[in-house]
């Protein structure tokens, strides 16, 4: 087949969504029957959106959002389904549409939302706003929590509240627990949930369980979950080489190097309810023995969190009042694992540990004005503080003393916010809201392995030098101001505009990493590019600039849907790379293609614009069942107007159609998904460029009344494929070395692939 033919493959198969998404959005357009569109509340009085669909059937349907803004949730029992085919709670959220995920380790990759990633969206696990401890961003805040720990996750994309904003200007995402449950007189409550799964690519496996003891006044909850996997298998050989540069240690060619993973959870949540008054304390644990990284080229082989949180909540006669604290402690490990060259000469290794700590507290309470709507004020407080530091390692370069990659850390956030909601008629609803943020970062003095002597190859002495006498404390006062109107155009159809300006301050890696050495600048990175990074102390707060419109148009009688989101964001000093010459400490004059560089981060500007676009029909119900079709399309551009070049990691057109099946207890899933070609690449990254692919998901399942059975079979026919937003592979051999394979060959140019085919099968009882 030609290599049009080829391209022409994808383009066809998202026509084919395209024209299907088309076909249900005009399915019942003729419809005269006119049906009132209710609003609900719950214990906070917000608009209720239109639900985000994914199966046609009511049960499994995402819950819905109370709040204006764009968003959207997944419920507790779509959630439980899906953790059968991963164990990753942000590749379960790329059911809703417009979000992806940049590969990581199997439980922590990094969702990104129209463009945007990491340290640019909130992430909230029970009011919690961790922070990745890694300069590889590998202990990620969603790899906390286990899939089957959540009872509820709600996604804030683009114009976001403020009152779940703050420094972050791509949106947030919310993760939930359940509430402790009581009994409703003193006898004694007892419930709990176990769980197992399986699946064939990597042999990966896994348990969870949870039990409840309550009465009506105290409830005690234990939660435990672990799961592990070997080394993934993509559809087909996608590298020329074996070798791992260890001994006796090969990996076949259709082989995922350094994909394996093992991960341990516990928590211990104790409640005692009084009245209208809840009080709540959960300790966290967890620990990662292993998580191998393919598009890093170290890997995690220890973490582990201890987290206190402490929440209190209480309805009275104004309106609610909630206050948190907590306290959170990471221990971080990272070193080569079995796929990837251990020993380099006189090194043995290189290992690397961080170490940080975090205390926040939040208070917030919203007032029922009654006519005049509800205002939500609240303040927030956090300290992080981090120490990066590499141990020496044999008596080369890498010696003999410790590496500080940053020593001492901080960044201390202060934040305080308004917003007010109102009905101002029974057409229009607005949210107003503002908050400000007094953001603090600073580090102390460096070395490097070598203090003092000659160090021209490296550069260390130069480096640290100048990076001590610059002024490595700043102050940074963001503002977040946000504007939301929705507008019942009928009983139909809503119309949601939304305005917002938000502000983020450039994390500790961003402004504090400081050696130009290759060797340990590529020890820097968190986009999986391959290629090496350092900071810059000077770098100025993002600030985001951000329109969109929501038309939600819904049948008379519910059985149709369809949604579309145009966005359009304006950054101004983005926070992106040039190539750097590392002799000069300068940006290159020259652009060096086809390889692996050195980058220094930089303030830029850039926009990202695009549309998400969500169907869904009810189809038939007969003597086999509900039948229905859901599907969406979704496009992001970004560009570095500056630079000229496009923005990293921005995913191709893509889109998925599902034809869904439920009876008597048994649901069924077709699920076609298909993503064009990424041309539009970064061009100071060398952003790897991957084929247009389409994949076949069959998904089935039976709930009796206590036992949930769930089976399927991911990428059907095995296709290989690269992944867009998967990096480069650095799985396996000497990926200490920028530019070199095991064979002295380049190692550039090998985009992540994404899994073959995987049958999935898991249990879930309640009792």
């Amino acid at each position: 087949m030609s290599s049009s033919s080829m391209n022409a493959v994808p383009i066809l198969k998202l026509s084919v969504l395209a024209l299907s998404l088309l076909h249900i959005s005009s399915a019942y357009a003729d419809s005269t029957t006119v049906k009132a569109y209710t609003h609900t509340t719950d214990d906070e009085p917000h608009i209720r959106l239109p639900e985000i669909v994914v199966y046609a059937t009511a049960a499994d349907k995402p819950s819905s959002t109370d709040a204006l803004g764009t968003a959207a949730s997944l419920n507790q029992k779509f959630i439980s389904s899906k953790q059968v085919a991963s164990s990753d709670t942000a590749t379960i959220l790329t059911k809703i549409p417009g979000l992806n995920v940049q590969s990581a380790g199997g439980i922590s990759n990094l969702p990104v939302m129209r463009g945007l990633a990491d340290n640019r969206l909130r992430i909230l696990v029970d009011g919690v706003d961790s922070i990745a401890s890694c300069p590889n961003s590998m202990n990620s805040p969603l790899s906390y929590i286990a899939p089957s720990a959540i009872d509820k996750t709600t996604v804030y994309a683009g114009v976001t509240p403020v009152s779940v904003g703050g420094n972050s200007i791509g949106g947030t995402i919310v993760v939930e627990t359940a509430e402790p449950i009581f009994s409703t007189d003193s006898d004694i409550l007892t419930s709990g949930e176990i769980g197992t799964f399986y699946r064939s690519n990597g042999d990966a496996y896994g348990a969870n369980l949870s039990t409840t003891a309550a009465n009506d006044q105290l409830s005690l909850t234990y939660k435990g979950s672990f799961a592990q996997a070997d080394n993934y298998k993509a559809g087909g050989d996608f590298k020329s080489y074996t070798q791992t540069g260890n001994p006796n240690k090969t990996l076949a060619k259709d082989e995922v190097g350094s994909t394996a993973y093992e991960s341990k959870n516990q928590s211990l949540d104790i409640a005692y309810k009084s009245g209208n008054h809840l009080l709540q304390g959960t300790y966290l644990w967890q620990n990662v023995p292993k998580e191998l990284y393919p598009n890093q080229r170290m890997d995690m082989l220890d973490n582990q969190l201890d987290r206190i949180n402490l929440r209190y909540k209480s309805e009275l006669n104004w309106g609610q009042l909630e206050a948190q604290a907590y306290h959170e402690k990471v221990d971080h490990y990272m070193n080569f694992g079995d796929d990837k060259q251990f020993l380099y000469g006189a090194a043995t290794g290189m290992p690397m540990n961080t170490n940080s700590k975090t205390i926040g507290a939040n208070i917030k309470g919203i007032i029922d004005l009654t006519n005049q709507g509800t205002i939500n004020i609240g303040a927030e407080y956090q300290d992080y503080n981090l120490d990066d530091t590499w141990a020496a390692s044999g008596d080369g370069m890498m010696s003999p003393n410790d590496f500080q990659n940053i020593n001492n850390g901080q960044r201390q956030r202060i934040g305080i916010y308004g917003e007010w909601e109102k009905a101002i008629s029974s057409e229009w609803t607005t949210q107003l809201g503002a908050r400000y943020e007094n953001v603090r970062t600073s580090a102390d003095e460096v070395h490097g392995y070598q203090i003092g002597g000659q160090n021209n190859m490296t550069n260390q002495l130069r480096d640290s030098a100048n990076f001590n006498v610059s002024d490595r404390s700043s102050t940074d006062h963001n503002i977040d101001v946000t504007a939301i109107a929705r507008y019942n155009i009928d009983a139909q159809k809503t119309l949601e505009l939304g305005l917002s300006h938000k502000e983020r301050t450039p994390s500790l890696y961003e402004r504090y990493t400081w050696s130009t050495w290759p060797m340990a600048a590529v020890m820097n990175n968190t986009v999986g590019d391959g290629n090496g990074y350092f900071g810059d102390p000077n770098l100025r707060p993002e600030k985001s600039n951000t329109l969109s419109a929501t038309l939600d148009w819904r049948g008379a009688d519910d059985s149709w849907g369809v949604k579309a989101t145009p966005y359009y964001s304006k950054i101004d000093d983005y926070v992106d790379a040039v190539q750097s010459d590392r002799m000069t400490n300068t940006a290159a004059d020259t652009h060096t293609a086809d390889q692996y560089n050195v980058l220094r981060y930089t303030n830029q500007d850039a926009e990202i614009y695009g549309i998400d676009l969500t169907a869904d029909r009810e189809l038939t119900s007969n003597a086999w069942g509900n039948w229905g079709i859901s599907g969406s399309l979704n496009y992001t551009k970004g560009k570095n107007k500056d630079s000229g070049s496009d923005l990293y990691n921005i995913m191709p057109f893509n889109g998925s159609v599902a034809l869904n099946r439920e009876n008597n207890g048994w649901k069924n899933q077709i699920e076609v998904v298909g993503v064009s070609a990424k041309k539009d690449v970064s061009t100071p990254r060398n952003e790897i460029k991957t084929a247009g692919y389409g994949l076949l998901n069959l998904n089935t399942g039976y709930q009796f009344k206590q036992v949930a059975i769930e089976a399927g079979i991911d990428n059907v026919f095995d296709k290989n494929h690269a992944l867009p937003l998967g990096g480069a592979y650095m799985g396996q051999g000497r990926t200490m070395s920028m530019n070199k394979e095991i064979d002295g060959s380049s190692n550039w140019g090998t985009a992540v692939p994404g899994a073959g085919r995987s049958f999935y099968v898991g249990v879930n009882y309640k009792f």
